[in-house]
């Protein structure tokens, strides 16, 4: 994953003491006689070389995009397609996890934090030859994210007491933001993709930038400053990217970046297939399930690959049931509404067995919205539901489901048969796996679950736009700053999924949430932001509205003739440094 460009979470005071995490959330351990399980990366230690040009980088990606247009998308499988092609004022130093200068060079504020000023760099060009400037910052942020009738989870995070910053020129390269109040998440937002005002002017002004680049859109369209411009999408199949041999990064060498002149990723479905692939030196990057580890260890030096720990992922999958009036059977709205389902359901989760059959072992039990590798913001206090049948169907007896009729599953006290249909997408064994045990375990307490996958884009299009499901099996993508996760965790964001776009909250523990999320943004002092947002997450723990199940330990696999490769759990190092050197070419390529 990488975070250089995005910071919202998509469709995956004190720290935590490391010493006390060990002992709750120890490393999971390879077998008694065996090497460590793979390779860690100290950025410490991080040694950049000189890189050379040329070559392919082989890449692969579950699904096609559902849109190159990265405002509307909610969806991995798209910003993953054109995140390199764009790029924000800022970006994530993954080193330090700190905001570093992007298309803006410097920044500086004054009254109290409530204006800043951004000196942008000089002699970026966009795709098509024209130079960037502050008229394309100012028409991104005022026209397009803040745009009422253009819906997006950009403006969430910089909302603030539902009003929202004012974007101006000063003058061609420098632009003001004026804010309401101050606003301690400000340089992490800002790493949101600006947009060429030439290319995307017209369509905004005409009403129809909701459907500008489609996946139908030629890629010569789509118009960036990022390190590569896509150069071809071949719908089910793959998607070419070429270095963009203008881009504004240098090495201290003086020498044009990125260095890898080509990228192609393959649109492999299956993991298995992935799998093949990479074993037949046809991808350079492996993401391994547990299952495959040991098989790939064995062969990682004849392979000419080495594997990568990069610690516990950074989210969990989760389960979602739906609790949007609007969208289901009274009698379903209520009982998902109701905490003590949701704890019950929690309590069915037998999360230990689950790491041990899908993970191999490899994975970490989460109950809250952090895992342990967010030192930062994980807590051992979090509320827990360990796995416990017994404790599960007392839950549900108190509120008044019984096997009425003898039939061997359970019913409301109005008669309806307890029964949800789970969904989760295809083409992730893993979750695949997690919705077979639970339909397992659920059925030993007397609901009836009707398991689907479905492919990813259909699933997404259920759960945030027709909203036709009972019940998800699915994940997020991380956030250095919880001001990412706004888009989720505030009753009125794009992806509140459980019940998103409130106009008010529903609840008046999401109106909790919503306060402590609107005065942490507010609050410049970091320990009592860390506070407040434990705070957040603690009550989320709580009430359960998404069931977490398990982190896995993240392991990745990488062809030896990567150079300058410095992989981490938060993204790659300076990833326009990686080169191919003189290792063998993946077999089967010329």
């Amino acid at each position: 994953m990488n975070l250089r460009r995005r910071f919202l979470l998509f469709l995956t005071g004190v720290a935590t003491s490391p010493f006390i995490a060990a002992l709750l959330y120890p490393e999971p351990k390879a077998e008694k006689g065996s090497s460590p399980i793979g390779k860690k990366v100290d950025l410490d230690k991080a040694v950049f070389v000189e890189g050379k040009y040329g070559r392919t980088l082989y890449t692969a990606t579950s699904s096609d995009p559902k849109t190159f247009n990265l405002v509307v998308a909610h969806e991995t499988s798209s910003t993953e397609a054109v995140g390199e092609l764009f790029e924000g004022l800022t970006e994530i130093d993954v080193k330090t996890l700190k905001p570093a200068p992007a298309l803006a060079e410097s920044w500086e504020f004054k009254d109290g934090g409530l204006r800043w000023i951004f000196h942008l760099r000089k002699g970026v060009n966009w795709f098509d030859g024209r130079e960037f400037t502050a008229d394309d910052v100012v028409f991104t942020y005022n026209n397009i994210y803040f745009n009422p009738k253009i819906p997006n989870s950009t403006k969430d995070t910089f909302l603030i007491d539902g009003e929202l910053p004012k974007v101006r020129k000063i003058d061609r390269y420098t632009v003001e933001f004026l804010l309401p109040q101050p606003f301690a998440p400000l340089l992490y937002s800002l790493g949101a993709p600006i947009f060429p005002k030439h290319v995307v002017e017209k369509p905004v002004k005409e009403g129809r930038f909701m459907e500008f680049w489609t996946v139908s859109a030629p890629p010569e369209k789509l118009i960036g400053t990022g390190p590569y411009r896509l150069v071809k999408y071949a719908p089910g199949q793959y998607l070419v990217y070429e270095r963009n041999k203008n881009y504004w990064k240098k090495d201290e060498w003086g020498n044009t970046l990125p260095y890898v002149d080509r990228k192609i990723k393959f649109i492999l479905p299956d993991a298995n297939t992935q799998l093949l692939k990479f074993k037949a030196g046809e991808l350079d990057f492996y993401s391994i399930r547990g299952d495959d580890y040991p098989e790939l260890k064995k062969g990682e030096r004849n392979g000419d690959y080495t594997i990568y720990n990069l610690g516990p992922s950074l989210t969990a999958d989760f389960i979602c049931f739906n609790q949007n009036p609007k969208a289901l059977p009274k009698w379903k709205w209520e009982l998902f509404s109701n905490r003590k389902f949701r704890w019950a359901i929690s309590r069915a989760v037998d999360r230990k067995g689950i790491i041990l059959t899908v993970y191999n072992g490899l994975g970490y039990p989460v109950y809250a919205p952090v895992t342990p590798a967010n030192k930062l913001y994980w807590s051992p206090d979090y509320p827990k539901f360990p796995y416990d049948l017994k404790k599960a169907k007392e839950l549900l007896t108190e509120i008044g489901l019984k096997d009425r009729n003898g039939d061997g599953w359970l019913e409301t006290p109005d008669g309806h048969r307890v029964e949800i249909n789970l969904l989760t997408n295809s083409n992730n064994p893993a979750r695949v796996q997690i919705g077979a045990i639970l339909k397992y375990d659920l059925k030993k307490l007397g609901i009836k679950v009707n398991f689907q996958p479905l492919d990813f884009n259909t699933l997404v299009e259920k759960l945030l736009h027709t909203h036709d499901f009972d019940a998800v099996i699915i994940g997020l993508t991380g956030s250095v700053d919880p001001n990412g996760g706004r888009n989720v965790w505030m009753s009125s964001g794009q992806l509140h999924m459980w019940n998103p776009g409130q106009k008010k909250p529903a609840t008046k523990w999401e109106a909790e949430i919503d306060r402590l999320f609107e005065e942490a943004a507010r609050t410049l002092d970091f320990k009592k932001r860390v506070e407040l947002y434990k705070k957040a997450y603690y009550i989320i723990a709580y009430e359960q509205p998404l069931i977490y199940v398990a982190a896995p330990l993240v392991l990745e696999a990488a062809r030896n003739r990567l150079k300058n490769y410095y992989p981490t759990v938060w993204g790659t190092y300076k990833p326009e440094r990686i080169f191919i050197g003189n290792s063998q070419e993946a077999r089967g390529r010329k």
